[in-house]
């Protein structure tokens, strides 16, 4: 029982913003948090205060920063290139059902992403994560704070899924999901979870 790996990785999506809340994709534009946001954001530091991590790594763009800010863990973490948001190219900035006015067929999952990355390179950049997680940090806790896509990209690696199988994974903003084990296999413990107060 012993030498079953015991780390913990909690993946927190950042708080509202305008563009998550009318459903834009919201890739490298660094839209603030609303004051909805950052409400919720400070009950995710109530949430996870319960919790010592060892390593906290945050997107570099502002929303997951200042949520991560807000939740008390900005002293302690380092930002990760890798936990941006997927580049949606000319996408950028439209929802889908815009998006699908010309392309009925349209999924940001399963269609080319013209001029941003494809799903493959998002799945190498949370490979990469999850490799400096699990070296950095063995059987302790970490905590993620990134964006809906990227984080539910990098639950489907964590569990030797294809990227694309982030797409079944529903993610709200303001939300903490934990990645673990079940003794060696690893697993999702649990997912989408509304703090208290939320």
């Amino acid at each position: 029982m012993s030498g079953d790996p015991q780390q913990r990785i909690f993946l927190i999506r950042h708080g509202e913003t305008e563009w998550s809340k009318s459903g834009q994709h919201t890739g490298r534009t660094d839209i603030p948090l609303t004051d909805e946001g950052r409400r919720r954001a400070k009950l995710l530091g109530s949430y996870l205060s319960q919790y010592r991590f060892a390593l906290v790594l945050t997107s570099p763009l502002s929303r997951a920063r200042e949520t991560c800010e807000l939740a008390g863990l900005g002293n302690v973490a380092q930002t990760d290139p890798n936990l941006r948001e997927w580049d949606y190219g000319v996408y950028e900035g439209r929802t889908t059902a815009q998006i699908r006015a010309e392309d009925p067929s349209w999924s940001v999952w399963l269609s080319p992403i013209t001029g941003g990355e494809s799903l493959l390179e998002v799945g190498e950049r949370a490979k990469q994560v999850v490799e400096r997680v699990v070296k950095a940090a063995p059987n302790q806790d970490v905590a993620l704070f990134a964006h809906g896509h990227i984080l539910r990209i990098l639950a489907a690696v964590w569990i030797g899924l294809p990227p694309v199988t982030g797409r079944l994974l529903a993610l709200d903003t303001a939300t903490v999901s934990v990645l673990g084990y079940e003794r060696k296999t690893r697993v999702i413990r649990e997912w989408n979870i509304t703090t208290p107060g939320s």
